[in-house]
């Protein structure tokens, strides 16, 4: 069964979030627990975090079809050693904030060697760094995304990913997310029945369907291998309607959220609807 949603706001309040989703029809969803794009949030109020869980109840919306995503001011690969402390301490205060809401999984981008090392030495950093969270941390299962390849951004080569996994200590709590515009954009053909399966297997093969954890559901504004991350709506992009028909149709990617973030949420309801149509 596929469980559909979009990255739905907390303005207002968090606990408002469940709500949103189900108006525009989401069995699944995505929210940030703070503002992205700061770097301090006030803690959770537990009045909050009750009417957030009955809210899940009410819609009929699982905890492990939520898939929070991290701020974006984060980089657990930052060489610089009090920087990247700031990091590692903003991204546990958010494994918290996830798990004080009873819900399973925090999805991050990797992390960025900002020019100042290699990829091999950064990616070991990340590794580091998600080490330490795991081990001050409990329950939530850290999800991490590949990326388009933009500027020093790590991630968009899924030997990357196969990296980070392989240096987690504790495998029960590492998995990935797929984004479809950055999967496409950092070269891996997503436009062709073909290539779609051609690409999967190659996933399975370095990574592992059996880490996969979520989608992000993205079509993309720029073509294949670009290395840009541009959004666009689904079918609207160079990875066309077909490979989202045939995502919708494959059992390998059910029982996981998968999440538009597509540019125009006035049409997010109907882009849930087309979507369920093409999973039957």
């Amino acid at each position: 069964m596929k469980f559909i949603g979009a990255h739905v706001s907390i303005s207002g309040g968090i606990e408002l979030s469940p709500i949103r989703a189900a108006e525009i029809g989401a069995t699944a969803f995505a929210i940030f627990t703070k503002n992205q794009r700061q770097w301090d949030a006030r803690p959770l109020e537990e009045e909050s975090i009750l009417a957030f869980k009955q809210n899940l109840k009410k819609v009929h919306i699982k905890p492990e079809h939520v898939l929070p995503h991290d701020g974006y001011l984060i980089n657990l690969g930052n060489v610089d050693s009090t920087k990247r402390t700031k990091s590692l301490e903003a991204f546990i205060d958010e494994i918290g904030r996830v798990n004080k809401l009873g819900l399973t999984m925090l999805n991050f981008h990797p992390g960025s060697h900002l020019g100042e090392t290699s990829e091999e030495e950064c990616l070991s950093i990340i590794a580091e760094s998600i080490n330490e969270a795991i081990s001050k941390t409990s329950n939530v299962t850290l999800v991490i995304e590949n990326m388009a390849g933009q500027g020093s951004n790590l991630g968009y080569k899924f030997e990357h990913l196969a990296t980070l996994i392989d240096k987690v200590k504790n495998k029960k709590r590492i998995g990935t997310c797929i984004d479809t515009c950055h999967t496409h954009s950092s070269g891996h053909d997503l436009s062709t029945a073909k290539s779609f399966e051609k690409v999967i297997n190659e996933f399975d093969k370095i990574i592992g369907l059996n880490f996969l954890r979520g989608v992000h559901l993205n079509d993309s504004k720029t073509e294949m291998g670009s290395r840009k991350d541009r959004h666009e709506s689904i079918g609207k992009g160079s990875i066309g309607l077909d490979s989202f028909k045939w995502l919708m149709s494959d059992p390998r990617f059910n029982n996981i959220p998968l999440i538009l973030e597509t540019p125009n949420e006035e049409i997010w309801a109907d882009e849930i609807a087309m979507l369920k149509k093409f999973s039957r």
